[in-house]
C-alpha cells in the first residue's frame, strides 16, 4: 500500500477517536468498518479481549495517542494481511474525484453512534423493512440518478464515506427499486436506505424482498432535500 495513504488514512482514523467525545464508540466504529473482530485484534495487539471491550464500552480510561496509534497501525496490518479489502475502499474515498452535487448534495460522518430511530424521528422517516433498531455512524445525501447512471460498482462504494454504518439517502427516486438494485450488486452494504420523495404506497413491492436479503433497514420520507440536509446539519450528533 503506497506509504502516504496508509499516512492519511491512519492520521483521520486516529483523529477522530483521540478528538471524540467518545473515544471507545469511535473505536469500535473503526474496529467494525476494518472487520476486525475484538478477539483478533486483542490477540495482534498482546492484550486480553477484555481489555478492548473494556475501552469502546468506556469502562476502560481512553488510551492515549500512543495507544490509539498503535490500535490503528494494528487495524491496518491486518487488513493488509487480508489483502486490504477495507483500505481499498478507503483510498476510494480519499482520491474521490466527485464533483460536488453531481453525485453527491452531502455527507457527514459521526464519531459517535446515532439510533437509527432518532435520525427515522428527524427526517419523518417511515419504515418499510427492517428494524429501527440500529445505530448510524454517518450519511450520505445522494443524486440518485447521476449515481446509477455513472458510477460503476467499484465507484458506487464512495458514496459510504467512512463507515457502512450509515444512511444512504437516495434523492428523487421514482419507486426505490434501482438504488436497492444497485446496492445488492455491490460488496459493501449500508445499515439503512432511506427513499425521499415517496411514501409508502409508492415503494416498488421489490424492494422488501431486496432489502431483507442484505438485512438493510428501508424507510421513505416525502420530506425535500433541501430539508432534510438542514436538519441533519442542524443536528448536534
Amino acid at each position: 500500500m503506497k506509504s502516504d495513504l496508509r499516512y492519511q488514512l491512519a492520521e483521520k482514523m486516529a483523529g477522530e477517536i483521540t478528538l471524540s467525545d467518545s473515544p471507545g464508540k469511535a473505536l469500535k466504529k473503526w474496529r467494525m468498518s476494518f472487520n476486525v473482530p475484538p478477539g483478533v485484534l486483542a490477540e495482534r495487539l498482546g492484550v486480553s479481549p477484555s481489555v478492548i471491550s473494556d475501552y469502546e464500552s468506556g469502562r476502560r480510561k481512553s488510551p492515549g495517542t500512543a495507544v490509539v496509534g498503535k490500535i490503528v497501525d494494528t487495524l491496518i496490518a491486518i487488513d493488509e494481511d487480508q489483502g486490504g479489502k477495507s483500505i481499498k475502499k478507503f483510498s476510494r474515498i480519499l482520491y474521490s474525484d466527485f464533483e460536488d452535487g453531481e453525485v453527491i448534495y452531502d455527507l457527514h460522518d459521526y464519531a459517535s453512534p446515532v439510533p437509527l430511530a432518532d435520525f427515522a424521528e428527524a427526517i419523518e422517516g417511515q419504515l418499510i423493512a427492517g428494524s429501527l433498531d440500529q445505530a448510524l455512524y454517518g450519511y450520505t445525501v445522494i443524486n440518485s440518478l447521476n449515481a446509477i447512471l455513472q458510477l460503476s460498482s467499484n465507484e458506487f462504494n464512495r458514496i459510504y464515506g467512512w463507515s457502512t454504518e450509515r444512511a444512504l439517502i437516495f434523492a428523487d427516486v421514482s419507486n426505490g427499486k434501482s438504488p436497492m438494485v444497485a446496492i445488492r450488486v455491490t460488496p459493501f452494504k449500508p445499515r439503512c436506505v432511506i427513499l425521499q420523495g415517496l411514501v409508502p404506497e409508492q415503494v416498488h413491492p421489490l424492494v422488501p424482498t431486496l432489502a431483507d436479503k442484505d438485512r438493510i433497514s428501508v424507510l421513505c420520507t416525502s420530506l425535500g432535500v433541501e430539508s432534510i440536509i438542514k436538519i441533519l446539519r442542524e443536528k448536534p450528533w
